[in-house]
């Protein structure tokens, strides 16, 4: 019932927003384990079932995601990124995928694992609404080898709700989006977190087609006039009080 609230009230808080634009809602899961043979059930599953089942169903662009950091931390972390119409549609295909034959018999060792054998720690949904400047998910425009990619996701908190509302409008009305596609960050997304752990709360993804390539461009970021204009006008200051960033590289399987 929550979600559902702040789905209806979220249209009504964002300045500027223009109604007739279709704006994606997108799921964040992140499954974290700590066993190598959590993360290949996860893997299994995810490439073999769960991926193929909403291809099926016209989910054509989910992206999944290994942290970089698995090598060496302790809990190690998948991401799987998927856009939806509407939480109706998000629902729908929930159950449907739960229902799939094909779904029940390739992911059976994931679905009927014994609870002192699950496949994960814990696994986390965060829901959010694209950002009205960008309103879809854009398939990166990056090449070269997909085991060099870098995708960073990044999560913005901020002190209060409405200086998080700030941050919003500077990366819409303020420029900040169209000034990251300038510079060529091949963003994935950028997203309102409508219902998550951390909020107020936005995250947005890039693409890089390697480390130095993202330390280019952010060197670029931080150097460009632009930036340091919108950065230092009054009216955004202090809207960001915590930054999350995560380096991510897709799976195989990934349509990203």
């Amino acid at each position: 019932m929550r979600i559902l609230t702040l789905l209806l009230l979220l249209p009504t808080l964002l300045v500027g927003q223009d109604k007739k634009t279709p704006r994606s809602l997108y799921r964040l899961t992140v499954y974290s384990y700590k066993t190598v043979s959590q993360g290949e059930a996860i893997d299994l599953y995810l490439g073999s079932a769960y991926v193929p089942a909403l291809h099926r169903r016209g989910v054509k662009q989910v992206g999944v995601f290994k942290d970089l950091a698995n090598d060496t931390s302790l809990v190690k972390k998948i991401y799987v990124l998927v856009p939806f119409r509407d939480l109706d549609e998000m629902i729908a295909l929930d159950a449907a995928v739960m229902e799939d034959k094909e779904v029940l018999a390739t992911g059976a060792a994931y679905i009927n694992a014994e609870p002192d054998m699950a496949p994960y720690a814990r696994q986390e949904s965060i829901l959010m609404r694209a950002f009205r400047f960008a309103p879809q998910m854009t398939r990166t425009a990056v090449k070269g080898p997909r085991d060099q990619r870098v995708y960073e996701l990044r999560s913005y908190e901020s002190p209060t709700e409405k200086k998080y509302l700030n941050k919003v409008h500077m990366f819409n009305e303020g420029g900040e989006i169209p000034l990251f596609k300038r510079l060529g960050f091949n963003a994935v997304f950028y997203a309102d977190v409508i219902s998550g752990a951390h909020m107020p709360n936005l995250m947005y993804m890039t693409t890089f087609e390697n480390m130095a390539d993202r330390e280019a461009h952010w060197k670029a970021f931080v150097d460009d006039a632009e930036w340091k204009s919108l950065s230092s006008r009054p009216e955004y200051q202090k809207n960001v009080s915590r930054a999350d960033i995560m380096f991510l590289r897709p799976m195989a399987y990934s349509d990203y």
